[in-house]
C-alpha cells in the first residue's frame, strides 16, 4: 500500500504503514497518532495533524427519486483545510459517524477550529 501526502509532510512508507494499522476507523477515515488518514479508490492519502487547521461538517442535499415520490437524501462529509487551503472533502457514512469523528478529531487537534468559514457574499 501506497501512501500520498496532501499537505508538507515527510512521511517513511514504512512508519506510515503501521500507524495507519493500529489506527481507528471510522468509514473510509483513520485516525492515526500523527497523521489523519483517508482512502479514496485505490490511494492512502494522509495529514499530519500539525497541518490541519479548519475542520467542519459539510452537508450536501442530493435529489433522489423514491418509491413514494421525490425527496432529499443527506450526504456527510468532513472538510479539512490548512492555513491557506481546503485539504480534501471526504464522505461518510452518515451523522452519527461524522459527530463522533469530529469529537475524535477535538482530542487530537485542540488548537484546531471546528467551525465552518463564513460564507462570502456573491455580487
Amino acid at each position: 500500500m501506497k501512501f500520498y501526502p496532501l499537505a508538507q509532510a515527510e512521511g517513511n512508507q514504512e512508519e506510515l504503514a503501521l500507524d495507519y494499522k493500529v489506527a481507528k476507523e471510522i468509514g473510509v477515515v483513520r485516525l492515526g497518532e500523527t497523521y489523519l488518514y483517508f482512502r479514496k479508490g485505490w490511494k492512502v492519502y494522509y495529514i499530519p495533524y500539525p497541518c490541519i487547521r479548519r475542520v467542519f461538517r459539510r452537508v450536501m442535499l442530493v435529489p433522489a427519486k423514491l418509491c413514494c415520490g421525490r425527496g432529499d437524501l443527506q450526504v456527510e462529509h468532513l472538510v479539512v483545510c490548512s492555513d491557506s487551503k481546503e485539504l480534501a472533502q471526504i464522505g461518510l457514512p452518515g451523522t452519527r459517524a461524522a459527530k463522533g469523528l469530529m469529537e475524535e478529531l477535538k482530542s487530537k487537534i485542540p488548537d484546531a477550529d471546528f467551525t465552518a468559514p463564513p460564507a462570502t457574499k456573491k455580487e
